[in-house]
């Protein structure tokens, strides 16, 4: 079965979904989304991000004519929510904690760092984005610029950065137990480093050890999501916000949801 006006779709071999939170209207109002990975579709959304989205949306699945039990993995961030939600509604479901989300938490921790360097190193004032970006995306004037920055070898935002980039290298492997070897590395260097940031961090990790090594054989990402995100906001901004929630959902149908709107014949 499927949602009216959307392509064919086989709801009961949906396998990998991805779940992410998007504001709809300003202040603390949000709709969550709820994606078909494989598919690259929105699959449901609705009003909150509690545990409940997670039961609407095994509703929704269930009317289409799928099933809750059947889905085996699931992409999320750290939300508590979203975790008691999948624990409730997606029993057979194998939860992998998004790692964008989790290089965020690395950035926000250097970005402390140097916030908190800032005054006794003047010039690392307006370098936020050279810390936060990759090497890769920086110009040859903002790369030239890092570069000077890190011939200091007392900065604890230099040291901080190279905490980034090595949990970053990390999360290209494909082996969960050499995954899990080097990541308990990255964590003993951080606690000892005297960063109070970074040692934050770890412990966040340790909160969320399964989840975060489940990526190194999911291999699933958020990504997507992001992506929508930003289109749905793009959207939202162009028609200079929404006043209902059902306005909302129904444009992120139309613009995610690979909706046919072809009349039949």
């Amino acid at each position: 079965m499927t949602r009216v006006g959307a392509k064919t779709v086989q709801f009961e071999r949906l396998q990998a979904i991805g779940v992410d939170e998007t504001n709809s209207r300003r202040g603390h109002d949000y709709i969550s989304l709820f994606v078909d990975l494989a598919a690259k579709r929105l699959l449901f959304a609705t009003p909150g991000k509690d545990a409940q989205t997670f039961e609407k949306f095994c509703e929704d699945l269930q009317a289409h004519g799928g099933n809750s039990e059947a889905i085996a993995e699931v992409s999320m961030d750290l939300s508590p929510a979203f975790q008691k939600g999948a624990a409730e509604h997606l029993p057979n479901a194998q939860v992998t904690f998004d790692r964008f989300h989790l290089m965020k938490l690395i950035n926000e921790a250097v970005d402390v760092v140097r916030k908190g360097e800032v005054y006794s190193q003047p010039d690392l004032k307006k370098s936020r984005w050279l810390w936060l970006k990759n090497p890769g995306k920086l110009s040859a004037k903002q790369s030239a610029k890092l570069q000077e920055l890190l011939k200091n070898q007392n900065l604890k935002t230099a040291q901080a950065y190279q905490f980034r980039l090595t949990f970053q290298e990390i999360f290209t492997i494909q082996n969960r137990h050499q995954g899990a070897v080097l990541l308990k590395a990255w964590m003993e260097n951080a606690k000892a480093s005297g960063l109070p940031p970074l040692v934050k961090v770890t412990y966040t990790l340790m909160n969320h050890w399964d989840g975060i090594l489940r990526w190194f054989e999911s291999q699933i990402t958020n990504g997507i999501l992001e992506g929508f995100n930003s289109l749905l906001q793009s959207a939202k901004a162009k028609a200079r916000g929404y006043r209902t929630h059902k306005n909302f959902i129904n444009m992120a149908y139309l613009i995610l949801g690979k909706l046919d709107l072809r009349l039949p014949t």
